[in-house]
């Protein structure tokens, strides 16, 4: 007969005051034997119920949930909400939202505003998988969820307020609510400028989960060799100016903390290794990557291959790191990336959540909204931007939020490196907001330097996401929406070695109709531009305008090559208001020094009038005429007004 034996034991040990830890040692058996009451997995037998409720002072009766005749019935606990109550405070409601709160347990506890992602669990529960390793772009929860799963599995802890009235609470697999042993690490801030520096942040990691476990470890239950094994790598994971002697440790640390903890809790350890590859995206930035490599290597594959004490694993990052000899080996391995459709909905706001926390903060979900911050699509589900709906949630202002951090010092120099075949694509992105494409997920770009990998990356970094699979390892990707876009603003301007302040400054002149002042920043834009060789032909300078157009995006429709009146036009930007001037651009190269550039450029005005490039127009049209010869240039523009 099931009973509800374990909540009123859980309620009135609180009421008590003690801890699991505290009521193991009063009824003198172990930590994990006493958690297992707790979470249903066992139940104690007679003489240990009558201890139990001799210690909480309580009768079996209350134990199991049954009032006695006279006796008011019991009051449960007040569960934690999973949306926090609106607080009202000074005449005002007050609403909550824990921006940048990476740990479970305290947003929980703040009864902040909550997403809720739990049902996370049970699917990793489910798995056939015995390693798992998710993939997914900055800011989109990976840290928060890889939080909840260890407040959720670890042995060490008490978990039932804070998940009381989550979506989980109601699954089966509450049952193994904190039943396990958990190292949790997260190598979120593992990095530096030196090797140095990232080694002794690895070691400080490994070092605090140590030290959560140090009281445990020394209470006298386990032998004393492994207690002095634990010991002594733990006081060998500090600083150290010996890196050779410290490198052993390293490689063996989260293995022999697996070991020990198994022989302690007598079950083997479930491991959670949070922004995985960030030492190896940093170490790869800096210029140290050769130093560090194998260590990092070793370590994880002596985590996660052979050993004995692992139950499961679940690592997140941005990308697999494939060659380092990490993963090979281990057939029990599921990689989910942006692809695939595992976990798809447990990073990132469905559009129903995205309504419900916007309303919950008194915004409206607008198709502005969802035109900056929505496009995401990971598996067969579309998700918005968390941490940009969060920001906007609170501050009531559209603007972009979501930045990329370590990863764009890999995607600049990537993109300073890639030749012909990846600039044709880029620009096509640029222009259409899609390109089809051969993708590479499965390694890491600054392990194989070609165009796949690098599309794979600006796929699992979230600067791309897919439409729609072409065929096999072929992809139709789109820019996802406005705010991404001004990401790209930022790239395009590296590539081109320009400032993007001068871009914006130069669009602006377009848009406002300072047809002069434009013509001086298009001239100081060519200077500034960083080889001759750069401006080979008509095209040139024309991909380069279109580049830089584009972002224009939220005033207007930039279109390359398209038909229109008798012929074909190089750029033409529509207006997407009335308020704003169409323009059509004609660009025209000459290798001929003494070429009049001005009259050069007067053609190319004439040709947009005789090709009639306006015919769809009405409204302000502006027909610009570019020459050029090397980096110089002349600029000749006509401002016509058509009826509507």
């Amino acid at each position: 007969m099931k009973t509800k034996f374990h909540k009123y034991l859980t309620m009135f040990r609180k009421q008590k005051g003690y801890t699991q830890a505290q009521m193991a040692e009063k009824l003198e058996i172990s930590r994990s034997s006493y958690t297992n009451y707790e979470t249903g997995n066992r139940s104690p037998d007679l003489e240990g119920l009558e201890r139990i409720s001799e210690i909480l002072d309580c009768s079996l009766d209350e134990l199991f949930g049954r009032a006695r005749a006279g006796v008011p019935g019991l009051i449960c606990e007040e569960t934690a909400p999973y949306k926090a109550d609106l607080k009202i405070s000074h005449g005002g409601t007050v609403r909550r939202l824990a921006i940048g709160t990476q740990d479970f347990r305290k947003l929980r506890e703040r009864k902040a505003y909550y997403v809720d992602k739990t049902l996370m669990i049970e699917e990793f529960l489910e798995s056939w998988y015995e390693v798992t390793l998710i993939t997914r772009p900055r800011r989109f929860g990976k840290t928060l969820n890889m939080s909840m799963l260890a407040e959720f599995l670890d042995c060490t802890k008490d978990s039932g307020d804070v998940f009381a009235g989550t979506k989980i609470s109601s699954s089966y697999v509450m049952q193994e609510m904190n039943g396990h042993p958990v190292i949790f690490l997260s190598f979120l801030n593992v990095k530096g400028e030196r090797a140095e520096r990232m080694l002794d942040q690895l070691g400080s990691t490994i070092r605090e989960e140590y030290k959560r476990y140090y009281g445990i470890i020394n209470d006298g239950t386990l032998p004393d060799a492994q207690r002095d094994e634990f010991n002594h790598i733990y006081n060998s994971l500090w600083p150290v100016k010996d890196r050779k002697e410290a490198e052993g440790y390293f490689v063996n640390s989260i293995t022999s903390l697996c070991r020990i903890l198994e022989s302690y809790y007598g079950k083997k350890v479930y491991l959670l290794l949070d922004e995985y590859d960030t030492p190896f995206i940093s170490a790869n930035a800096k210029g140290y990557y050769a130093e560090v490599r194998d260590i990092l290597a070793e370590m994880l594959s002596a985590s996660l291959k052979g050993n004995p004490a692992l139950e499961r694993a679940v690592l997140t990052g941005i990308q697999r790191v494939a060659k380092e000899n990490i993963f090979s080996d281990l057939n029990n391995l599921i990689v989910c990336t942006v692809k695939d459709p595992e976990y798809s909905e447990c990073f990132g706001f469905t559009e129903e959540e995205t309504e419900s926390l916007l309303e919950y903060c008194g915004v409206e979900l607008t198709d502005e909204v969802r035109t900056m911050y929505d496009g995401y699509r990971f598996g067969e589900t579309e998700v918005y931007n968390p941490w940009s709906v969060s920001c906007y949630a609170a501050r009531k202002k559209l603007e972009p939020y979501w930045v990329n951090t370590s990863e764009n010092s890999i995607i600049k120099d990537a993109f300073s490196q890639r030749g012909e075949s990846f600039a044709q694509n880029y620009n096509e992105l640029i222009e259409k907001g899609t390109t089809d494409t051969e993708v590479e997920l499965l390694v890491s770009y600054y392990e194989e330097q070609d165009d796949a990998s690098l599309w794979g990356l600006l796929l699992n970094a979230g600067m791309v996401t897919i439409r729609e699979k072409v065929e096999k390892g072929i992809y139709k990707l789109r820019i996802p929406n406005y705010e991404v876009r001004e990401a790209f603003r930022e790239l395009t301007a590296f590539c081109l070695k320009l400032e993007e302040g001068h871009i914006s400054e130069m669009l602006r002149c377009l848009r406002m109709e300072t047809m002069e002042r434009f013509t001086e920043q298009y001239k100081r834009i060519l200077l500034k531009l960083p080889s001759y060789h750069d401006l080979k032909n008509e095209n040139s300078y024309h991909m380069m305008m279109l580049g830089m157009c584009a972002f224009m995006y939220q005033y207007y429709d930039v279109k390359s090559n398209r038909e229109s009146g008798l012929g074909r036009s190089d750029i033409l930007i529509r207006a997407k208001s009335p308020k704003y001037p169409h323009m059509i651009l004609e660009f025209k190269y000459t290798r001929d020094e003494s070429q009049n550039l001005a009259e050069l450029a007067q053609e190319a005005v004439d040709q947009i009038k005789e090709k009639k490039y306006d015919a769809e127009m009405t409204g302000t049209v502006y027909y610009i005429g570019l020459a050029h010869f090397g980096k110089q240039a002349e600029v000749k523009w006509e401002k016509a007004e058509k009826s509507r």
